[in-house]
């Protein structure tokens, strides 16, 4: 069922830019009921699974006391790029209905203005979005104990092979992120304002897409649990701001834990790439095995992740400095006002 939105009296032109971006989510619905119908036929079902399932099965047998088990692990290929594209769909029909039955409704309620509306609908979004990343990448990390044993991290790499849940996890890491860029133009968002978005969800492909790719997941996965958590404290916070300007513990709260997570990101990447893996046996680089374990490699992600590290200390010192000079005006027009009232009340005594 798609996801229709309240429209105005006067129909926008079919295949016009006003119509598709009131329509869009009925569009991407009907495109991806077209993938779901293809599985009900023979000749359109192997077509169709290759966008809809996990691709790139290999299933291991495993001894456990006189039993024989099989265990079903993934690694990742070409086809992957089918599986992104379909949950990149899926993606923009959550974003609809999120926008729909949730945003749109608060912002009725709240009368916000212009530039408050398009904040509150991207803090809506995005933290209902690292909530739930945050949330599943926690139990990936749970129950393969990764945060139980640090070394794994690093130990057998390459690590080709993921559970479902973990190559799952990243196809929809990167479907989400591939679907915020037709959301630009589906959101009418600002021209400036796109500059900014770009930059961020570039960083956020290229990092993800980089940790799949050179069979890094699980540093990968940890390093996004931890910097999703320290997100969904900000944009929760500027939600909690937009409805009350007076309550900004929250970014208090946000500042120091934003701080020991961009320490603790350094340390794990330096730990894992710089110190486990320039240690590890299986040195060389391996397309076919891939083993990507070169020092040209290490320093390459390393300098990404460091000037990531960097560029995003940067922006929250600037948006610190910002806040303090909004606070300082804030105070020295309540301090004058306050002056000139204690006058008047002096005058009207005197005479």
């Amino acid at each position: 069922m798609g996801i229709r939105k309240k429209t105005a009296s006067k129909n926008p032109p079919v295949l016009s830019h006003e119509f598709v971006i009131q329509n869009h989510a009925d569009i991407v619905s009907c495109v991806a009921m077209v993938f779901l119908l293809g599985l009900m036929f023979e000749i359109t079902s192997k077509f169709a699974v290759i966008f809809i399932t996990v691709q790139y099965n290999v299933t291991i047998s495993t001894n456990e006391g006189s039993e024989e088990t099989a265990v079903n692990h993934f690694h990742h290929g070409i086809k992957d790029l089918a599986t992104i594209f379909f949950y990149m769909l899926v993606a923009i029909i959550m974003h609809a209905i999120i926008q729909e039955y949730v945003l749109d409704k608060l912002n009725r309620k709240k009368h916000f203005s212009k530039t408050k509306h398009s904040k509150f609908n991207e803090s809506g979004q995005l933290s209902a979005f690292y909530l739930f990343s945050f949330c599943w990448g926690t139990s990936i990390l749970l129950s393969e104990n990764f945060l139980s044993n640090p070394v794994s991290l690093w130990e057998g790499y390459p690590h080709t092979l993921m559970p479902f849940q973990m190559k799952f996890y990243y196809i929809c890491q990167l479907g989400y992120w591939l679907h915020a860029l037709p959301e630009l133009y589906f959101q009418k968002t600002k021209k400036e304002d796109i500059p900014r978005q770009l930059v961020y969800i570039f960083l956020y492909l290229v990092h993800i897409a980089g940790a799949y790719v050179l069979n890094l997941n699980r540093l990968g996965l940890v390093l996004l649990v931890l910097h999703y958590f320290v997100e969904f404290l900000f944009h929760v916070s500027r939600l909690v701001y937009f409805s009350n300007e007076n309550r900004q513990m929250g970014f208090t709260v946000w500042a120091v834990l934003f701080v020991v997570g961009r320490l603790l990101t350094l340390s794990l990447s330096v730990l894992t790439v710089g110190f486990g893996l320039a240690t590890s046996e299986s040195q060389g680089f391996n397309w076919a095995a891939g083993n990507f374990n070169i020092l040209f490699v290490r320093i390459t992600v390393l300098a990404a992740i460091c000037l990531t590290q960097a560029f995003m200390m940067w922006k929250f010192i600037n948006f610190q400095l910002r806040r303090w000079r909004e606070h300082s005006q804030k105070h020295l027009r309540s301090s004058s006002k306050q002056k000139v009232s204690n006058f008047d009340v002096f005058f009207v005594f005197v005479l």
